[in-house]
């Protein structure tokens, strides 16, 4: 069974703090909770070589993202624009959220 990352998710804005990609943001397109990676939009390019066939019509070299462990990536508050550290809360409903560390603005 996988389980889904508690603070990360898709289409949420991050901003990578550790490694060659420091300091670049972007939109998540994809978790793997199970291996606790994320693949961020624009960041992490690597290139591959594809041969024709299949669902390509025409071979060469492919740019594509790559994964970047969850470690690495920081959520951004959609308020106050800033990197934050995520908190959870209970609303009256029971249904959690996830609220910024700073401004203390729902995320979800």
């Amino acid at each position: 069974m996988q389980r889904k990352h508690p603070l990360i998710k898709k289409n949420d804005k991050v901003i990578v703090i550790s490694g060659k990609e420091k300091g670049k943001i972007g939109t998540i397109l994809k978790v793997d909770s199970e291996k606790q990676r994320a693949v961020v939009e624009k960041v992490n390019m690597v290139k591959r070589h594809a041969r024709p066939g299949g669902k390509r019509a025409q071979g060469g070299i492919i740019e594509k993202e790559a994964p970047l462990h969850i470690s690495n990536l920081m959520l951004v508050c959609g308020k106050c624009a800033e990197p934050t550290r995520v908190g959870k809360r209970i609303l009256e409903d029971g249904s959690k959220v996830r609220v910024c560390k700073k401004c203390s603005e729902l995320l979800d």
